[in-house]
């Protein structure tokens, strides 16, 4: 906890903020997919927001991006896929740069990846983590 408050204490003396990308498939127009969540997210189509600004939906010293997939197999069955990019200033486990996941009650997969660089949530690497962490729980699954 204290290395927390030094680490926000630092970034408020100094006036630098985290730039991340905020957007929410949830929030999109039905057949729309502008954060991401079946086909690649493009940079280009958005701009990172200072974490300690107004336009920022949430205040925070670093990013995350939070994938959420429904149990059933393939899309043409009615899976569901949603994702989150956002400011974020808590981690369930305190780290960074880490990816965490699980799978809930219900069957939902998700995943939280936690980064501090400039933008760093909007990266593609995640959602090769995201598509080998589904397969490995489907092996599981069916063994």
């Amino acid at each position: 906890m204290k290395l927390l408050f030094i680490i926000i204490s630092v970034f408020a003396s100094t006036g630098s903020a985290i730039k991340c990308y905020q957007c929410s498939s949830s929030m999109e127009e039905k057949g729309e997919d502008n954060c991401g969540a079946y086909a690649g997210f493009r940079k280009d189509k958005h701009i990172p927001v200072e974490c300690n600004s107004d336009e920022s939906v949430t205040v925070g010293t670093f990013c995350v991006k939070i994938t959420e997939q429904s149990p059933r197999g393939f899309i043409w069955d009615g899976r569901w896929r949603s994702v989150h990019r956002r400011c974020a200033s808590v981690t369930e486990t305190g780290v960074v740069g880490v990816c965490n996941w699980g799978v809930r009650e219900d069957g939902v997969y998700w995943e939280e990846c936690y980064c501090a660089q400039d933008g760093c949530n909007g990266g593609t690497d995640l959602k090769i983590a995201f598509s080998l962490v589904s397969f490995l729980i489907s092996v599981h699954i069916l063994f």
